[in-house]
């Protein structure tokens, strides 16, 4: 596996700079508690958001650990670990042998004892030879132990579509964990993202699944001194407002919120002002900033690449029908992954999965922009 590894990665992957030792140099200090966190100071890596917060959490906590297949000898599968295994040792940093059932279910017995760890999948479809872990061992402990037994453990790793690596490595599965009570499901878009909400994750009592996205690793995106301050952490359970907008609530998460906000830039265009809702977070959801903002545009899209059917998308249109349906002035549109296993071929791949120009076309629709006129007539 680490030749694939090393083929697919190649030549990309950038050298890791010490975050600590490159704010020093920027001259970064601890921030005031409570200053805006969207002036930005510096452009961050999803990359070297989560590699920071994962170097934080482990020095702030000697009970946190990191494990899973090449995260250490080889820096990470995508260096989401660079740099760790030669700071903190093999005792903290754990390479695994390939078998996701094993090293998650010694994860989660770590967690029983009160450790921290951090389980990383080189891809969520591989989660699914641990899922016995995931679920019955470590979601449902608190609940059967009436709340004895808490089971403080990050599953973490790339969710979703790669590119050009076929049906078992390009699955969604937002909505999978976030049908399971007991878990907390995460869906980082930015570094500001990453950074918060992994280090909220590693400090938080319930199991996580963290699910982040390959192609996002390496895109960089500007960074407040607050966010790079070691006491930054975002809640759990509540979204973020990425574009205020009055005409039309478009709610997104991981790479989609990015493909959502072209949408928004493209659709004011022609006048439609569209309100981006990045969901962070798919279990909680945050019912309250879906309700608030569909309750100002009367119109709603859901956007995911997942499949269609029981979806995160279907789980926000439920939601809205029984919380505000009489402030709806069209129908719910829902842009998700075609309702097949992902295709290998690149042009079968792009129809596989949502585009900007979907969200425009849906967007429209819920506006009644794309209404020939003759008809309308």
């Amino acid at each position: 596996m680490s030749a694939v590894v090393r083929q697919r990665l190649g030549g990309k992957t950038r050298v890791f700079s010490h975050l600590r030792q490159a704010l020093q140099r920027a001259g970064f200090t601890a921030s005031v508690a409570g200053k805006n966190n969207s002036t930005a100071a510096k452009e961050l890596t999803v990359r070297d958001a989560l590699n920071s917060a994962l170097d934080e959490e482990m020095a702030a906590d000697p009970k946190v650990f990191i494990m899973g297949e090449e995260v250490g000898e080889y820096q990470g599968a995508y260096k989401v670990s660079r740099g760790l295994l030669e700071k903190y040792g093999p005792d903290r940093v754990r390479d695994t042998p390939i078998t996701e059932a094993g090293f998650a279910g010694i994860g989660v017995g770590a967690a029983y004892y009160g450790l921290r760890p951090v389980v990383e999948f080189m891809t969520f479809n591989f989660s699914m030879q641990a899922i016995d872990h995931i679920i019955n061992s470590a979601a449902k402990s608190n609940y059967m132990s009436a709340g004895q037994l808490s089971v403080p453990i990050v599953f973490r790793g790339p969710n979703g579509a790669a590119a050009g690596v076929a049906a078992q490595h390009s699955q969604c599965y937002s909505a999978w964990y976030a049908s399971c009570p007991g878990l907390k499901v995460l869906t980082p878009y930015s570094s500001e993202d990453a950074r918060g909400l992994l280090k909220a994750a590693i400090r938080d009592p319930d199991p996580v699944v963290f699910l982040e996205n390959e192609l996002l690793y390496g895109e960089s995106f500007p960074v407040s001194a607050d966010v790079l301050d070691s006491n930054f952490c975002l809640p759990i359970g509540k979204a973020k407002i990425e574009r205020e907008g009055k005409h039309v609530t478009i709610t997104s998460f991981s790479k989609m919120v990015g493909y959502a906000l072209q949408a928004a830039e493209i659709l004011s265009r022609d006048g439609i002002s569209a309100e981006i809702i990045n969901l962070r977070s798919i279990r909680p959801l945050d019912r309250d900033a879906i309700i608030s903002s569909v309750k100002k545009t009367n119109r709603l899209v859901t956007v995911e690449e997942g499949f269609p059917q029981h979806g995160v998308g279907a789980e926000i249109c439920a939601v809205v029908v029984e919380e505000c349906f009489e402030y709806l002035d069209a129908p719910v549109e829902r842009i998700a992954g075609a309702d097949v296993p992902m295709p290998y071929a690149a042009n079968l791949e792009k129809l596989a999965l949502p585009q900007v120009e979907d969200i425009v076309r849906a967007a429209k629709r819920a506006c009644y922009r794309s209404v020939p006129l003759a008809a309308a007539a």
